[in-house]
């Protein structure tokens, strides 16, 4: 049996995603110390990320090749805008938010370089661009979300954000992220090293664009210079 490719990719993120659980704010959504701006923050710039993120999708479903391959992307954008995207709307309103402040959020630079970066690729490239592009963020949201979930107590009622975690551990989040790794891996089966190359520096650049991510809404930063 040939290893997988997403088996390759794991050896090359392993590091940056280890990364990220001893990222100050990731931990703090474990213990729940976490401060509740900073969290704010995140769901903002998070919140209009998945609009572009459930973009890809579509863009996905209507470059995929076959109609499993557009269940699949279908599938996962009911993930993005029916689940994750509830999660958020949740949090908003226990701040007070409305959903029309969370949309009306300005991305900041991160956010804006990190969604441009996978929307380019995925409309310049096929459809083996898109899975690549989208595979870091769904992947890793659920390494961690199982990683916190075995730290004490992060999913008792008292830390505020258990369901954050319980969320991204859950086995319907677990569920998406399989079935992101699964069409990586069907439409990397056969490809040569040049293109296999090529989809690796994609998931590898994502995943260190998400580690700025989180540096971002720890850091509640916006954008370097505001007029």
């Amino acid at each position: 049996m040939s290893a997988l490719f997403t088996d390759r990719l794991w050896r090359k993120v392993e590091p940056i995603w280890n990364s990220y659980l001893e990222h100050p704010f990731v931990k703090g959504l474990g213990d729940g110390t976490l401060d509740q701006e900073k969290f704010k923050h995140w769901l903002k710039q998070d919140y209009v990320y998945l609009i572009d993120y459930a973009r890809l999708f579509a863009i996905g479903s209507a470059k995929a090749d076959d109609l499993e391959k557009m269940t699949t992307f279908a599938k996962l954008l009911h993930g993005v805008l029916d689940v994750e995207m509830d999660l958020h709307r949740k949090f908003a309103a226990d701040f007070g938010i409305s959903k029309e402040e969370l949309e009306s959020t300005e991305p900041s630079a991160i956010t804006t370089a990190y969604t441009s970066y996978m929307l380019n690729l995925s409309q310049r490239g096929g459809v083996e661009n898109v899975v690549a592009s989208v595979l870091a963020c769904e992947w890793s949201y659920n390494f961690i979300g199982k990683s916190l979930a075995k730290v004490p107590g992060a999913l008792d009622d008292d830390n505020f954000y258990s369901s954050w975690v319980e969320m991204y551990s859950s086995d319907e989040f677990t569920e998406l992220a399989q079935e992101t790794k699964q069409l990586m891996n069907q439409i990397a089966e056969g490809k040569p090293e040049q293109e296999l190359a090529k989809l690796e520096e994609i998931v590898v650049r994502t995943s260190q664009l998400e580690y700025m991510f989180w540096d971002m809404v720890e850091n509640k930063e916006d954008w370097p210079v505001n007029i």
